[in-house]
């Protein structure tokens, strides 16, 4: 119960920490992204104290190698830059900049109870479908294959 508790508080504090940097406006995002127009670099600010907390956070992660309450930490351990994540991070990046959301602050968007974030999301939702679809036959043709 104490696990659930403080993933909520943990969650909740997120999304308005997106609402208050404006992480989850997506016309602030767009323009954040639009270095040839109207460029707003405000957002690198947050970027970059979110990515500060984070070094530190997994610094720590790192040395602990258990949370507090006690459960094992998991860290990606792979450094591969393979062609997969070269094509997600491109499918992330341009769906960014066509939405000018993500998905957490998609969730926030869900939240408000904005028609743009409910799309987001259920387009998001159908996306990971078709991955996990498309990743079991992978896996049954390679098997197959052998």
């Amino acid at each position: 119960m104490i696990i659930i508790l403080i993933a909520l508080i943990s969650g909740l504090i997120f999304g308005i920490g997106l609402i208050f940097s404006e992480m989850a406006n997506p016309a602030k995002v767009i323009s954040f992204l639009d270095m040839t127009g109207s460029w707003d670099p405000s957002l690198a600010f947050v970027m970059l104290g979110a990515i500060s907390v984070g070094v530190i956070a997994f610094t720590i992660a790192r040395r602990r190698g258990q949370t507090y309450l006690g459960t094992s930490i998991n860290l990606p351990t792979s450094r591969v830059i393979d062609r997969r994540l070269v094509l997600g991070s491109l499918a992330f990046g341009i769906g960014w900049g066509i939405a000018g959301i993500c998905p957490g602050p998609g969730l926030v968007l869900v939240g408000t109870g904005s028609l743009h974030g409910i799309v987001f999301v259920v387009a998001m939702l159908i996306g990971m479908g078709i991955f996990e679809l498309l990743e079991r036959y992978r896996e049954n043709h390679s098997s197959s294959n052998k």
